[in-house]
């Protein structure tokens, strides 16, 4: 209702009222907005978690998507201006109510029914959106509060130094990585070429690989995530889908502040040597794919990226040698990552979001 009235009264802003005074109402509007959001906050944020995790299911169960069918809200009433309104207001709340949400497994705090939704909004065309998105998986996942120290998309020099807390993966956790990673690879990969992405989206898709390797990393995770980083790259030098220059830039810069922190944190010298040398070799040819220097303002792009200039870049073959050994499945590194859909999630989803409705 809060939504309808600000957009019906900024739709007659040239009728007699004055301007200042819709405005006025406008704010108000907001006002009750951004209370009914802390209101739910507050009434979740002080629930045991069981029925925490049964708030969130309620929430995401309201969320509507933009042209599909949406049982509590009639979407194409208030358009879209409105619905991205909503959408925006359901997810800060769900923000919220996730904050200092503790589960002992990930199963248990993203369930189907809970991420599949979660990840058809994060297909969505809008940065903030996905921002939203992003910032609610880290809510569940960093069940060790470690993003203050990760904030900042950079390349660490020590990330020892950072005193990250960390617990061994345990058995329900590799289970739910074994079922789900893929929908997880998946909507990091996608999100990293949207054409609109700003440096705050690059920056939590940093810290949402960061968080998945402290938090639910072994050795079989870590050779996807690897697999993802370089697919990653690829997709950037290539160029198949015609991205802007800043955007296959930034890419490039995410992988390698993302490389640079995994591999200090399976602590492999031979890894840590390979990626701090194509790192010191950009730093001086290649400036503009280091994250310090692509997120400034009025960073000098090139015409074009050179991908046969190959110490420019990580490479599947070296990273292979670094990691021969005891623990590591190298053999897996030369299979291209290649996004899919697993688990429960529909295959419609690939093109389609589709919301389910959760009945409290």
């Amino acid at each position: 209702m809060s939504v309808d009235f600000e957009l019906g009264e900024s739709s007659r802003r040239n009728s007699s009222s004055s301007v200042s005074s819709v405005r006025g109402r406008e704010s108000d509007e907001r006002i009750v907005q951004n209370a009914i959001i802390q209101t739910i906050g507050f009434f979740g944020g002080n629930l045991p978690d069981y029925q925490r995790a049964e708030v969130m299911m309620f929430i995401m169960g309201k969320v509507p998507v933009y042209g599909t069918p949406c049982h509590t809200l009639d979407t194409v009433k208030i358009g879209h201006q409105g619905t991205k309104r909503i959408q925006t207001m359901l997810l800060s709340s769900l923000i919220m109510v996730t904050s200092g949400f503790k589960s002992k497994s990930m199963s248990a705090a993203l369930p189907p029914p809970f991420l599949d939704p979660l990840f058809s909004i994060s297909l969505m065309e809008d940065s903030e959106l996905r921002q939203l998105v992003l910032e609610i998986l880290h809510n569940i996942i960093d069940r060790h509060d470690n993003r203050a120290k990760l904030r900042g998309i950079r390349v660490i020099p020590n990330v020892a130094a950072l005193k990250i807390k960390r617990e061994k993966i345990s058995k329900q956790d590799v289970a739910f990585m074994k079922k789900h990673g893929q929908q997880l690879y998946r909507h990091v990969y996608l999100g990293c070429k949207e054409e609109d992405n700003v440096h705050k989206n690059f920056e939590l898709l940093y810290t949402t690989l960061a968080i998945l390797t402290i938090e639910l990393a072994n050795e079989e995770v870590v050779i996807d995530l690897i697999r993802l980083s370089i697919a990653v790259q690829e997709m950037a030098l290539n160029n198949e889908e015609n991205m802007p220059m800043s955007i296959r830039c930034g890419i490039m810069a995410l992988v390698a502040a993302y490389l640079n922190f995994l591999s200090q944190m399976i602590a492999n010298p031979p890894f840590c040597q390979h990626v701090s040398k194509v790192i010191e070799l950009r730093n001086m040819d290649a400036p503009h794919l280091l994250p310090e220097h692509i997120f400034r303002d009025k960073c000098p792009l090139p015409e074009s990226l050179d991908k046969h200039d190959r110490q420019l870049y990580f490479q599947t073959a070296d990273m292979a040698e670094c990691l021969a050994g005891p623990g590591y499945n190298v053999e897996r590194l030369s299979i291209p990552y290649i996004p899919q859909v697993t688990g429960t999630m529909h295959p419609a989803l690939i093109l389609t979001p589709f919301i389910k409705s959760v009945q409290m």
